[in-house]
Order: structure tokens, then sequence, then C-alpha cells
């Protein structure tokens, strides 16, 4: 873990301290134990969580920089990727982890038990559902999604759960410039504006990575997000 901490302090300008590398070191462990008996990622060595579900996770500080979400929701969290990271990073952040595959909001649910995390919800619902329910709806600073779909499907997810002014942040491999073009229409459908688009280094992962950040400029009309699997059958 050592050389974990060095690696976000040089990348990130992060400093962890030792409650952050004890929490990090407990979600790898129960993480790599979790998946000799579920599939919860492909991921099964502690240097490939540690590079592509920690570092990973953990750039996205270089969107926000000093001025960290207060309220962030994380779609398709899978096993709690990025939302897990970043609330050992920002313990007052209140942290709302989307994922509709049981075992996987299974174990979300475990490690805030086991890290003993305050303010965080783990709902097992479709993104479709809650983009419409007033709860959720236009309630975050930040939603984060990684792997989770294309641009175009993915903005109809994302966009409907952030507040005017807020932003949406999207982590993408190669194919991350090109999906954001291909997403204009929807981005402005939605009430959001392409910010910037940020290219991403991580040791020894030689794919090319960026983060992708939308501004929620507009409020989102009400007929969006769209009944659950519309959007990915027939993206805007």
């Amino acid at each position: 873990m050592k050389s974990l901490s060095h690696t976000a302090q040089a990348l990130f300008n992060l400093r962890l301290t030792a409650r952050q590398i004890a929490q990090l070191r407990t979600l790898e462990q129960e993480l790599l134990s979790w998946n000799t008996r579920l599939n919860l990622t492909a991921i099964r060595d502690p240097q490939g969580v540690r590079t592509k579900h920690f570092l990973d996770s953990m750039s996205c500080v270089l969107a926000w920089g000093d001025q960290p979400p207060r309220r962030l929701v994380d779609v398709g969290t899978g096993a709690g990727f990025p939302g897990l990271v970043l609330k050992i990073l920002y313990p007052e952040m209140h942290l709302t982890l989307v994922e509709s595959v049981k075992k996987k909001a299974d174990f979300c649910r475990h490690m805030v038990e086991t890290l003993e995390l305050q303010q965080v919800s783990v709902v097992s619902e479709r993104a479709e559902t809650l983009g419409q329910d007033p709860a959720y709806r236009e309630r975050f600073d930040w939603a984060v999604a990684r792997a989770v779909a294309r641009m175009n499907v993915l903005m109809e997810y994302l966009l409907p759960l952030v507040r005017r002014g807020g932003h949406v942040l999207a982590q993408k491999g190669a194919t991350g410039p090109a999906e954001t073009q291909d997403a204009d229409r929807a981005i402005r459908i939605l009430g959001g504006h392409l910010q910037r688009i940020l290219p991403l280094e991580l040791p020894g992962i030689t794919e090319d990575r960026y983060l992708i950040l939308i501004d929620k400029i507009a409020p989102t009309p009400t007929a969006y997000p769209r009944k659950p699997g519309v959007p990915r059958k027939h993206p805007l």
C-alpha cells in the first residue's frame, strides 16, 4: 500500500492518511475474498485492484480539484468503484451507490458496514427509475459512472440526477472522445454542455483513458429519462 500512497500523491496530489490506507487495504482484501465465490470483477490480483480500481477511482479528483462533491451518485457502481474509494477519500461526502445486480449491491452494503462508512446509501434500482423519482431527480452535485454504457445512453442515466449547476463525470476508455461527439445531441436535449475531455495515464495501463466532464446548464425535460431499457434500445 505504500507504493499506492506514493503514486496517488504523485498523480493526483492526494495524501492518504493511515486510516484511509487501512480502509483501502480492507476493501482490497474483502474484494479478493468475495471474488473467489462470486464474480464481482474480472480483476483478481492485488496489483490489478490497486491500479485498475483504486487509482482509476482516485483519478476522479482531477475533475473537481479542491471542490469535491457534497452529494455524489455513482451509477452502475458494480463492486463500488469509483464510489467507495471516493467516500474513503472524502468522509463527509453524501454518497449514493446505484447497482441493479444483487450480488454486487450486497457487496457494497457489506463494505459500507465493514468500513463503518456514514451517509452512504446503496440503491438496487435502475437509473431510469431513479431519474423520475423526486427523491433522486436533480438532487446531486455530481453523477459519475465507469464502463456502464455508451455516452449517448449514459447521459440519459446521469443528467436527470444532477441539479442545475452540477456536473457529470464519465470515466471512459479509448472510444470516449468519439462517443462524446456522437452524444452531442443527447447532451444538449438533457440539459448538459460538454466542459472538457481530460486524457488520463495510469501506471502499467497502455490503453487510452479519459475523463469526460459535462456541466448541467438547464433542467432536464420531464420526458427524460424514458422507461427502463428504452435509452439503450433507442439512444437519443
